[in-house]
């Protein structure tokens, strides 16, 4: 049984990594402007190397969930953590195209460990404290992307170059995870002393999901990130070309998107538990799938305000989506590489969207375009609970319960 004690500091360790590692990913976004302007690459080379960090990162997955398996979550992030945070510096630095091709491709494989890592571990420790968590780790890693793009405009306004911001960011977060990372905890049924003191422990042994289970949940995960991603890369043009917004206002669309899904994220735990997976899964897909049918009919009615109402109530039903499948993967005694296959589902999602919503928008509309994600949503609300229910007859027993060791945190 862990020490209560233990558990509030891995808890807050795992927060700290969390919103370091949206913090990077944030600089990395805001960076893009800079790096594009220093070495003249154009929307194309620059789409390129963005696609190779996102192939990068979806092949470090599946390698980073079999390391996993081998050495615990733990073990990963301790070993591979605090470096994958220190490879921003190489785009940084990079002095041409090729040698930026290069550096994505390292920076991608960073992401992979990262977010295998700590979502693994997420899971783990949700399984300690028997009630839901995870959501909240989600909530922090979106406000540390939104810090980053904060602290960039700050730091050019105050005069440091971009690549001065890339690096100052990369080596506080190098120091950040690592200290972040040291209060966490083997994975349940493990020894807690011979692990943290080095010790030659084996994981647990894990509950075998099944492959059509875990197509499922592949398909949910893909098909939530491209709800997702319908909002990240369509939503402001939907405003500009569809509804005709000033330029001031059209960007605000994927911004209200993003708050609605950060605040409920950071919310939604309690509502988890209450529901549990299954019905959070039905009322997640049905907002998200309302949210898109008010903005593919705010182009008739309602304009912006009516879209905006739409990016709220989609944002809001998508952002437990994740936590959800990670969490179940969790109950069924599932292993990293599971827990590897829903980041991996979110990597092809983001990479396939955009082209799917595109190609089908420049053949018909932006409009018909977005019937994509609205049927996805759909897909969530109908999907989710039959897999869920699914998945819990395979829980091969209960998770442990904080209130047992005085957990209450």
């Amino acid at each position: 049984m862990s020490d209560p004690l233990a558990l509030r500091r891995a808890r807050l360790g795992l927060h700290g990594a969390f919103a370091v590692s949206g913090l990077v990913m944030g600089a990395w976004a805001a960076s893009l402007p800079g790096i594009d302007a220093r070495l003249g690459l154009g929307e194309a080379r620059l789409g390129t190397a963005l696609l190779l960090i996102q192939l990068t990162g979806l092949a470090s997955m599946a390698l980073a969930g079999r390391i996993a398996d081998r050495i615990t979550s733990r073990r990963l992030l301790l070993w591979t953590a605090p470096a994958t945070q220190l490879v921003l510096i190489a785009p940084a630095l990079a002095p041409n195209y090729a040698t930026l091709l290069a550096a994505a491709a390292l920076y991608g494989v960073g992401v992979g460990f990262i977010e295998v890592g700590i979502n693994a571990h997420s899971v783990e420790l949700e399984q300690r404290f028997g009630r839901p968590i995870i959501s909240a780790f989600h909530g922090l890693w979106s406000l540390g992307s939104a810090a980053a793009g904060a602290l960039t405009s700050l730091g050019l306004v105050l005069g440091f170059g971009n690549q001065a911001i890339l690096i100052a960011v990369a080596i506080a977060a190098t120091a950040l995870m690592a200290a972040t990372t040291r209060p966490l905890l083997p994975p349940p049924g493990q020894d807690t002393r011979g692990t943290q003191g080095g010790g030659s422990g084996s994981p647990a042994p894990a509950a075998k999901i099944g492959a059509v289970l875990l197509a499922a949940l592949f398909l949910l995960g893909l098909g939530g990130h491209l709800v997702e991603s319908g909002a990240i890369d369509w939503a402001n043009l939907h405003a500009a070309n569809v509804l005709h917004a000033d330029d001031a206002l059209a960007p605000l669309s994927y911004t209200v998107f993003a708050v609605a899904m950060t605040v409920f994220r950071l919310l939604g735990d309690p509502v988890r538990a209450r529901l549990g997976p299954g019905r959070t899964l039905l009322w997640a897909g049905a907002l998200a799938a309302a949210g898109y049918a008010l903005v593919l009919t705010s182009g008739a009615a309602g304009g912006l305000a009516l879209a905006w109402t739409g990016w709220v109530l989609a944002g809001t039903g998508i952002a437990v989506m994740v936590p959800v499948l990670f969490s179940a993967i969790g109950q069924a005694g599932g292993t990293p590489s599971n827990v590897a296959l829903i980041s991996m589902s979110g990597s092809a999602g983001l990479l396939v969207g955009p082209a799917a919503i595109g190609f089908l928008s420049e053949g018909t509309s932006l409009t018909t375009g977005l019937l994509v994600p609205a049927a996805l949503a759909a897909f969530i609300a109908v999907g989710g609970p039959l897999t869920m229910r699914r998945l819990a007859r395979r829980t091969p027993h209960p998770a442990p319960v904080a209130a047992a060791t005085g957990a209450h945190v």
